[in-house]
Order: structure tokens, then C-alpha cells, then sequence
């Protein structure tokens, strides 16, 4: 990570991925728990530089090793702004914008209720994630509306992109039907 910046209540660091951006919201603690905002337009504008309309909130619950992804809308493209709010997740990204110094590349960050972090996913980019925990829930903010029919699903396997996700030995992801037909790198529409 590098290029940190911060707000008063936001700390951004950039990815290996181009306009990928790690976000760390201040939280406030003592003995009774803590509390922290999860999303501010303005502190997110003025932390990211980025003005950003969300016009669809998501959350799902997954079992331990489910993977979901890698998935993005080929029409009506999505920004993502992930986090998940309970258990923990290996997050993934790989950048589909042929114009991107980071085209063809993967990043992958431990998203968790503990450590609050949250991803901007800007759109252009393949998006998943592992659930590390027993299970977890993920929650996400999209800048477009979902759009069955131009969602596209990189395989998460994909020998070409090689996204290094942390399986135990022995062990093989749950993935859903269209998940496990996901199409190569090759094959794939980019931006």
C-alpha cells in the first residue's frame, strides 16, 4: 500500500490496483462497544476525491470457503464500495480496463468486522471474495443497479490472472453453478 491520506474521519491508502482504495473509518471505542460512521459522502469526497452517487445497497450471507465471483456487468458498469460486517473474507479485484497501468492485474486484501476496512471497487473490475470465517456477511454499495442480463463471471481459477486465494490444502471452494462456469481471461468482454 501507498499514498495514504486521511480525513478527519477516513484513512485511504491506494492498492496495487489503479483507483482501488483501501478506506479505514475512525472508529470510536470504549467499555460499552463502539461506533463508527460507514458511509459519509462528504468525508468520502474529501478522502478519495471521488464523487460518487450509490443508488443500491447489497448484503449476503455466505458459509465458510463459499467464493463468489468473479463478477461485473458488462452494461450498466458498477462501482462497489465493499465491507463486511461480520466473520472475515479474502476480497479480490482484477482491473479489466485496457487503458489501466494495472490491466490484467489482481489484488486481494482480508476484509472483517474486526478491522472495519472497506474497499473501493471503482468500475471496469472484475469483484470477489473467500469467506475465511465459520461464515460472514457482506455488505456493498453499488453506483449502478444490478443487470442480469450484461453480468459477465471471470472464472476464479483463471490460470492466466492467478489469483493466489488463501485455500487450505485439500481444500476446494463452494462455488455456484455459474461461478464454476465462470469464462477465461480470454474469452471475457473488457472495458
Amino acid at each position: 500500500m501507498s499514498n495514504p491520506a486521511t480525513s478527519n474521519k477516513l484513512k485511504v491508502e491506494a492498492t496495487a490496483i489503479h483507483d482501488v482504495l483501501v478506506i479505514e473509518p475512525k472508529v470510536f471505542g470504549d467499555e460499552r462497544g463502539w461506533f463508527t460512521e460507514s458511509f459519509n459522502a462528504l468525508d468520502f469526497a474529501q478522502a478519495t476525491g471521488l464523487s460518487v452517487d450509490f443508488v443500491q445497497d447489497n448484503h449476503s450471507f455466505s458459509k465458510q470457503w463459499t467464493l463468489r465471483g468473479m463478477h461485473f456487468q458488462q452494461e450498466h458498469v458498477q462501482g462497489k464500495l465493499v465491507r463486511v460486517i461480520a466473520g472475515a473474507v479474502f476480497d479480490a479485484v482484477v482491473d479489466l480496463r485496457k487503458t489501466s497501468p494495472t490491466f490484467g492485474k489482481w489484488a486481494g486484501i482480508e476484509l472483517s468486522a474486526q478491522n472495519h476496512r472497506q474497499l473501493w471497487v471503482p468500475p471496469g473490475l472484475a469483484h470477489g471474495f473467500l469467506v475465511l470465517s465459520e461464515a460472514a456477511e457482506f455488505l456493498y454499495k453499488t453506483t449502478d443497479y444490478y443487470h442480469p442480463q450484461s453480468e459477465v463471471c471471470l472464472a476464479w481459477n483463471d490460470s492466466s490472472i492467478a489469483i493466489n486465494w488463501p485455500l487450505p490444502s485439500g481444500v476446494l471452494p463452494n462455488v455456484n453453478a455459474k461461478d464454476a462456469a465462470g469464462l477465461s481471461w480470454d474469452a471475457i468482454p473488457k472495458f
